[in-house]
């Protein structure tokens, strides 16, 4: 059976014993490349759990993730990632707005008067709904943030 052990905590508290990674793979009894996999986040078998929880003197359930956590913190991650994307996307947005008043203006000053009003004044509309969603998801994601550390 394989188990999920938390590959940060291990390297964790070995750093914290000054241990190098061929020495606890002597203290463990388990081969130096074992502890590189474990360490790197792969899954190990119940037996190499076991000898790192004695090596460290602690019990395994201490050496394992918690599925619940590791799931909140996916979450965690998923959202700020969509934010992020969210943002950008209203960068992007800013950008283009910008060069398309840019153009408007040199239109207007072509023709003669200000021909392209009614399309700037929809766009900016559109830019400050953009904005307006960015700001309400960033206080959201804050407010969880807060509520769910």
């Amino acid at each position: 059976m394989k188990l999920n052990p938390d590959g940060t905590k291990i390297r964790r508290w070995r750093e914290e014993r000054c241990w190098s990674q061929e020495h606890l793979a002597e203290v463990a009894g388990i081969g130096l490349r074992t502890v590189q996999r474990i360490e790197n986040g792969d899954p190990a078998s119940r037996e190499s759990v076991m000898a790192l929880a004695a090596a460290f003197g602690v019990d395994a359930l201490a050496l394992s993730t918690d599925a619940r956590s590791e799931a909140a913190r996916s979450k965690r991650e998923e959202t700020a990632r969509g934010i992020a994307a969210f943002r950008l996307s209203f960068w992007i947005h800013v950008a283009s707005y910008i060069f398309g008043v840019i153009l408007f203006i040199g239109i207007s000053i072509g023709v003669g008067s200000f021909i392209m009003k009614w399309a700037l004044i929809w766009w900016t509309v559109g830019l400050a709904g953009h904005g307006l969603g960015v700001v309400i998801a960033t206080l959201v994601e804050r407010h969880q943030r807060i509520e769910n550390p």
